[in-house]
């Protein structure tokens, strides 16, 4: 069988980015780790972060593909019940075949780079499925916004801050105090009954 390069090169982000820095990581690193030349590299990927942006973008479709999957069988659920699934898919520690999602052990490494690259993935990826659930929710009358497009990049862009541990190191009632606060802000801008982000704070449903 021949062996698929790009996935060796694939592969091999995938396990440096769970055990080293991101900016430790070399395209000869890369290359030792697949066990192939480093010019290959180079015919498959401009770059390290064209490797590193590949590896994000098929995480977050993985979540996203997590998410369609708990939602495929439900019936008359509301768009806010849909928003807690997509954020619960983001961040949860398996998705629904036991495959490991990477990107959670990703927000506790100390690399702003990595994380703002995490951040513009998220946004691209996430985002117009948020877009959608926000218009669904302009039509059930469950959310109220004028802007759902931006108000989806804008809500995705604070909860990867939040997911950052880098930011955040406060203890668990701090950071809670901050999510009750960031729930009121989104009842706020969305129009939403109150409560309707609770889930973001809530005992054993915490999205960070």
């Amino acid at each position: 069988m021949k062996t698929d390069k790009r996935q060796l090169i694939f592969d091999a982000m995938e396990e440096l980015l769970m055990t080293v820095p991101y900016s430790t990581i070399s395209v000869e690193s890369i290359a030792k780790k697949a066990g192939i030349g480093k010019g290959s590299i180079y015919y498959y990927y401009k770059s390290k972060d064209e490797i590193l942006y590949a590896v994000l973008e098929n995480s977050y479709r993985r979540a996203l593909r997590d998410y369609f999957e708990s939602i495929q069988n439900l019936k008359e659920t509301s768009a806010i019940e849909k928003i807690k699934r997509l954020f619960f898919s983001i961040i949860k520690k398996d998705f629904s075949e036991t495959e490991k999602n990477m990107l959670v052990p990703l927000h506790t490494m100390n690399d702003i780079n990595l994380h703002n690259k995490m951040t513009t993935a998220a946004i691209q990826e996430i985002s117009p499925v948020l877009t959608e659930l926000l218009r669904e929710g302009n039509a059930e009358g469950s959310v109220r916004t004028d802007t759902p497009k931006e108000s989806a990049e804008i809500i995705v862009a604070v909860i990867m801050l939040f997911l950052d541990d880098t930011v955040f190191t406060d203890n668990a009632e701090n950071v809670k105090n901050k999510l009750v606060i960031l729930s009121t802000v989104l009842e706020t801008c969305l129009k939403t009954e109150k409560g309707s982000f609770d889930f973001l704070f809530d005992k054993g449903n915490s999205t960070v």
